[in-house]
């Protein structure tokens, strides 16, 4: 057996969260260990769990963390000083902006689908949701239905996820993603 390597820096929560990140992204919710993320950070898996008690942990620690990111996003669009159609206008684009410039985020807050962390998946969405449809809400002139504004969501999600892993950037696609906003805002305003 051979002696494990010093690491040369104190192992945090960060470091084991975007190594985990990448990987989760990368294999797969169940195809990914604790000994592979420590693998990966050139540790032993004893160190991360002195950060996370198992794998599910640190899968729901990522969770909490992106979204807690996109609710500042949020909320950073909700407090400015804008009329409301500008402010819907910034509250749809930022979700894009968010979805494409941090696309592993992204990925783990959205699209990974296993059994074992499914409870944590969901809890996130339904929390931003609402945020996202009392904002659309408020934010509209005219009576908007919960279906309209599910529709609205679901229209920026396939616009994220169909770029997600084909752009590198949200510049990339940023003119069309302010041409795709503009389009569903005169659904909403007509």
């Amino acid at each position: 057996m051979t002696p494990r390597k010093s690491v040369a820096r104190e192992l945090t929560r960060e470091m084991i969260m975007d190594a985990a990140r990448d990987l989760f992204v990368k294999n797969g919710y169940m195809h990914v260990s604790m000994r592979q993320i420590a693998k990966e950070l050139g540790c032993s898996h004893g160190a991360i769990y002195y950060h996370f008690k198992n794998k599910a942990e640190l899968f729901y620690a990522l969770v909490q963390e992106h979204f807690y990111m996109l609710d500042q996003k949020l909320e950073e669009i909700l407090s400015k000083n804008l009329n409301p159609t500008e402010k819907l206008y910034e509250v749809l684009l930022g979700f894009i902006e968010f979805g494409l410039t941090n696309q592993s985020h992204y990925e783990i807050m959205f699209l990974i689908k296993d059994e074992e962390v499914k409870n944590f998946i969901n809890e996130g969405p339904d929390k931003v949701y609402e945020k996202f449809a009392q904002s659309v809400q408020s934010l509209c002139d005219k009576k908007i239905t919960i279906q309209e504004i599910y529709s609205i969501f679901l229209s920026l999600h396939g616009f994220v996820t169909h770029y997600c892993r084909h752009v590198n950037t949200y510049e990339d696609v940023k003119e069309f993603a302010k041409v795709h906003v503009k389009f569903l805002l005169k659904g909403v305003f007509t």
